[in-house]
């Protein structure tokens, strides 16, 4: 029987295991892009996107079994839950239809901007205020978005304002669940992000469905979901961890992921003007989470972010 570690080494190795399950989330938030972007080449984006949602809850409701709880599932904001529901839709829906046309490693890039624009909203809805170190990284980051998309750069595609619209989406997503965080399960967070949008999408998506012409283009079909709910599982197990300044800097590890997969399945080069904006939001980023990690260092907060 081996002895107990250490509690320097015991808290040593709950962080590595947390850095790996962050890390394998960044990389299966990864593919839910890459196979959303295969089948939405072969049958409608928002077929897709419903069934992202619709295996998602599927996979929730055997996983979690709510009827054994059902107390966890009642929600005190209704109305937020559902804003919070479509916010995420917004953002699965931009993401999806942006990545049918732009390479992978752009949305992702342009996707980074979230956190900025969460951070400059935190202030007149959570009370969250940025102080001017914490602007001047906004700006900053905001100079890597431009790089990114402006047609002074190279063409500009209009796909590209459906990246910015997810990434505007998502940061809304955000914010909406660290309201409810104050009030709500993490189990009903996760069944009613998906949940929802499946309801509300339905009476637009289902009559427009085409059946997938070939078995692999329903694998991926199937995948969006699955890798997703599997990647926010991860999300919650590495929170559980250890904290979030010391994981959110592996967020940027999706990007690597995204230009290897772009790569090997799209054809996708990077171009360089995206790996130089990447640059500048990812170091303004990690400044981001420097000043976090001095003004609350033992603050724990999972929030689910970068879903696609």
């Amino acid at each position: 029987m081996s002895s107990p570690l250490p509690p320097a080494d015991a808290e040593a190795a709950l962080r590595l295991r947390g850095i790996a399950l962050y890390s394998l989330a960044m990389l299966l938030f990864a593919g839910t892009d890459a196979c959303a972007k295969y089948a939405g080449q072969f049958v409608p984006v928002m077929e897709v996107v419903w069934v992202r949602f619709l295996v998602q809850v599927v996979l929730a409701v055997l996983v979690f079994q709510p009827w054994r709880a059902i107390a966890l599932y009642k929600t005190r904001r209704p109305v937020l839950q559902f804003m919070r529901g479509m916010f995420l839709a917004g953002s699965t829906i931009f993401n999806f239809l942006a990545i049918h046309q732009l390479q992978l490693d752009q949305t992702m890039s342009i996707g980074f901007s979230a956190p900025f624009i969460t951070a400059a909203l935190a202030g007149p809805l959570l009370g969250e205020w940025a102080g001017p170190r914490r602007w001047a990284a906004i700006l900053v980051g905001f100079a890597g978005v431009l790089i990114i998309t402006m047609p002074g750069f190279g063409t500009l595609k209009p796909a590209i304002f459906l990246s910015v619209a997810a990434a505007c989406s998502n940061a809304f997503y955000i914010l909406s669940t660290r309201l409810l965080t104050r009030t709500d399960s993490s189990a009903g967070l996760v069944l009613y992000s998906a949940l929802i949008p499946m309801l509300v999408l339905a009476p637009i998506s289902v009559p427009a469905m085409a059946v997938p012409p070939t078995w692999l283009i329903g694998l991926c079909m199937f995948l969006t979901g699955a890798l997703a709910f599997t990647g926010h599982w991860c999300l919650v197990q590495a929170h559980r961890q250890t904290a979030v300044p010391v994981l959110a800097p592996f967020m940027y590890t999706g990007l690597i992921w995204m230009i290897l997969l772009g790569y090997l399945v799209f054809d996708d080069v990077p171009e360089p003007r995206t790996l130089v904006g990447a640059s500048i939001i990812i170091a303004s980023g990690l400044y981001l989470l420097y000043r976090e990690r001095v003004r609350e260092p033992e603050r724990q907060q999972p929030v689910d972010v970068l879903d696609g």
